[in-house]
């Protein structure tokens, strides 16, 4: 009677280990993953350091165009992987994924078009600016100029002719 409770404890001990098949690999990120289900097709044989089922055939070195006996689908034998491969990916986590990275383009499009209405206002401002400059200059009044003493000077001929060329530059630029 001793020996039928060692054999059962025996079974009872052992049974764990056949409920342990489970899938190791390691994804691109270098990080391990457990899982009960095969990787993702995009997953390199070398990563893959357990699998649920038997190991895949090796192919010879001699003639690596040989490829395993076929198997049957239905069969102990058959790898786990082609059937899982064709499994359906979860919907829910690619959809969360893809409504995150819809709503960051959206603020980063909201973020450039402010960007660029606060350009084009100073553009504009500019402009206005330059065209006000503009016509003061070439209206032929006297113009003065305070220098770096905080002096009053008044603008001759050539310093005028400077700052006419200078207003035309800033309304070529921002004058579009």
């Amino acid at each position: 009677m001793k020996f039928v409770h060692w054999l059962v404890l025996g079974c009872v001990v052992a049974l764990p280990l056949s409920a342990s098949a489970q899938w190791q690999w390691l994804d691109k990120n270098g990080k391990k993953v457990f899982s009960d289900q095969a990787p993702p097709p995009d997953v390199p044989e070398k990563n893959i350091l357990r699998r649920a089922g038997p190991q895949p055939a090796a192919r010879s070195s001699a003639n690596p165009n040989v490829d395993a006996p076929p198997v049957a689908e239905g069969s102990a034998d058959a790898p786990a992987t082609p059937k899982a491969a064709s499994a359906p990916k979860p919907a829910g986590v690619d959809k969360e994924l893809e409504e995150k990275t819809r709503k960051a383009e959206a603020e980063q499009k909201a973020k450039q078009a402010a960007e660029e209405a606060k350009v084009a206002k100073a553009k504009a401002d500019n402009c206005a600016l330059a065209r006000q400059s503009k016509a003061t200059v070439d209206s032929g009044i006297r113009l003065a100029k305070v220098n770096a003493k905080g002096e009053r000077e008044i603008m001759d001929d050539t310093a005028r002719a400077a700052e006419q060329k200078r207003i035309q530059d800033v309304i070529n630029s921002d004058c579009k």
